[in-house]
């Protein structure tokens, strides 16, 4: 008696089983790698908003007669032309917070905190009208929270 062995189509549900365990293992071995990148990345970027708002601030002092740094962040995006965009002045940008401070015609002081800490970013930065960006402290030594 001659038996034909038929092929079937499809995987097995074993097969199906060991791939999806693969890559169960696989992302949970990325997830804390992807987390970092992301900090990374916003904290990166809160530095490069910092530095561009600091530059745009002190533009639009030079460009004031008398010097005088803006009164909010919204006369930057408001001039003519305009000193930066005015998506920039709603106060948070990338999972952070900045805060926009004119203590003086001749000071600011501007801070950029994370919205939520250890999910968006874990240090603050701050800058003065120095241009010196400071990380995770204000301009006396004291913790940004």
């Amino acid at each position: 008696m001659l038996y034909s062995m038929r092929k079937s189509a499809g995987f097995t549900l074993i097969e199906i089983m060991l791939v999806i365990s693969i890559l169960a293992i696989i992302m949970v071995l990325g997830f804390p790698n992807f987390i970092r990148a992301r900090l990374n990345a916003n904290e990166t970027a809160a530095v490069h908003t910092v530095r561009s708002l600091s530059t745009a601030l002190e533009s639009y002092r030079s460009a004031q007669s008398p010097d005088s740094y803006p009164a909010l962040l919204t006369d930057l995006s408001g001039a003519s032309p305009s000193y930066i965009d005015a998506a920039w002045t709603n106060g948070q940008k990338q999972g952070y917070q900045f805060t926009y401070t004119r203590v003086s015609t001749n000071q600011f002081t501007l801070t950029a905190v994370p919205v939520t800490t250890n999910l968006t970013g874990n240090r603050g930065f701050f800058v003065d009208e120095t241009g010196i960006i400071r990380v995770g402290t204000d301009n006396t030594g004291i913790a940004i929270e």
